[in-house]
């Protein structure tokens, strides 16, 4: 008998014994070798990390363009409202987070979706009569970003498709081919301030697709949807019985001459899983704290959904549990002035850059009415020197040291994105800048003779 062996004894009615034989002796027992495998090191990546592209972070790193050493580098690129210190959230949230810390509460391991007490807290704090919320539609996530990935994850299998916003927001894709979902991208409007292009978007539907991701207010556009338009969203989404992944971490982030609508409210029959976050509103994104909200007035997910996102936030336990405690007060006592004067700073330099990119011969920026960001097109007819809006923003760089993201991230080309949370001071700088590198690049075309005649 092989000394390694384990092997079963029974008699009669005797129940099984195990006979345990091990060889202490030293020689080779055979199963060491394993059958069909030579013993060599190759350890490969996995087909998930192949598959994972970030398209920012590929055309970002690709560009190896130096600023001008004689400007100041001015980076309108990074859709981080802290950057530059001008934007600190405010005291009351700060206070929430040292007095959960000194509490000594919140150490350590929380339910994988989060404190009972934390979910009660965003369900009454979102809720409202056109779309109801209990603790048991809240579940809490590290970052919005992972709101995002479980709702993909939860439901698309491989091999199905999802529908995302073109330009939109770069991670949908990158997760969804991670988890070999197909992504399908559906066409924003410029001329008609970014709604969707509605006929398109049906057009991508089949039998395969899992849900359609819409993102509002959006990022890169800047633009917020009118109720409207919202519903008739929701309209194409019940013909096709296709749920909604609602993006919308930048939700009440709106211009005073605007108006946010929670898509669930608007919605009687479409099941939604709606994902937010901290991070914006309350300009902490490095506190990763988000949440899935379960819109499903129809019943339509069942438990299964429900259940599926439990056991898919259980593969890790959490956001962080410090924030969790703290989220009570943040969501209770931040003043209405804190929200009144992050978005009337972020208005003033909306309508500043708008003012001055609109008066550049060469450049088409659409207005946008929420979010940090607008999007700025670029008549490339008039810039033959540049191949397209990455060569464009590369030199922009080299040039004048202003960097702004090519909307080639963003599957859009010859626009690029601008973010609007810089010092006005800045704004203006860069703008100036801007202003300089067109007008010593801008060629007439034969068409707008007479223009530049002027």
């Amino acid at each position: 008998m092989d000394p390694y062996m384990i092997q079963t004894n029974g008699n009669g009615n005797l129940s099984p014994v195990l006979d345990v034989r091990v060889n202490i002796s030293g020689r080779s027992s055979g199963l060491g070798k394993m059958k069909g495998r030579k013993a060599r090191w190759s350890v490969r990546p996995s087909d998930m990390s192949d598959k994972t592209f970030n398209p920012i972070r590929a055309i970002v790193d690709s560009m190896k363009v130096k600023p001008n050493p004689n400007k100041t580098m001015i980076s309108l690129s990074i859709g981080d409202p802290t950057v530059f210190g001008n934007l600190p959230t405010d005291p009351e949230v700060t206070q929430a987070m040292k007095d959960a810390l000194d509490s000594g509460k919140y150490n350590g391991y929380a339910p994988s979706i989060g404190y009972l007490s934390s979910r009660e807290e965003v369900a009454s704090y979102f809720h409202c009569p056109k779309a109801p919320l209990e603790a048991k539609d809240v579940i809490l996530t590290s970052g919005c970003s992972q709101a995002i990935e479980l709702c993909l994850a939860v439901l698309a299998n491989p091999g199905q498709n999802i529908l995302i916003p073109r330009p939109g927001f770069s991670l949908y894709k990158t997760l969804a081919e991670s988890m070999g979902i197909e992504v399908k991208l559906y066409n924003l409007l410029p001329e008609k301030s970014w709604e969707i292009d509605l006929k398109q978007l049906e057009s991508l539907i089949d039998e395969k697709t899992a849900c359609i991701i819409v993102n509002n207010p959006s990022n890169p556009c800047g633009s917020v949807f009118s109720k409207s338009h919202l519903q008739k969203i929701l309209a194409v989404a019940a013909r096709q019985c296709v749920p909604i992944l609602a993006d919308e971490i930048y939700g009440d982030m709106v211009f005073s001459d605007c108006k946010y609508e929670p898509l669930a409210t608007l919605s009687t029959n479409v099941p939604i899983l709606s994902c937010g976050g901290l991070a914006k509103r309350w300009l902490v994104p490095g506190w990763r704290l988000g949440w899935i909200l379960i819109h499903d007035r129809r019943d339509i997910f069942g438990n299964e959904i429900r259940d599926g996102l439990v056991k898919l936030s259980q593969r890790i336990l959490g956001p962080c549990t410090i924030v969790q405690g703290a989220l009570k007060s943040i969501l209770r006592r931040t003043p209405q002035e804190f929200y009144h004067n992050t978005l009337s700073f972020l208005k003033s330099n909306a309508d500043l850059c708008y003012g001055a990119l609109a008066a550049i011969p060469g450049l088409q920026p659409v207005r946008p009415s929420g979010a940090m960001y607008l999007m700025v097109g670029i008549e490339m007819e008039h810039f033959p020197e540049f191949e397209n809006d990455v060569e464009f923003t590369e030199r922009l760089v080299a040039e004048q040291s202003v960097h702004c993201l090519p909307a080639t991230c963003f599957e859009y080309p010859n626009f690029f994105r601008v973010v609007i949370t810089v010092p006005e001071v800045m704004m203006l700088e860069a703008c100036s800048r801007i202003q300089e590198f067109c007008e010593q690049h801008y060629q007439c075309t034969e068409g707008s003779q007479e223009e530049c005649d002027k």
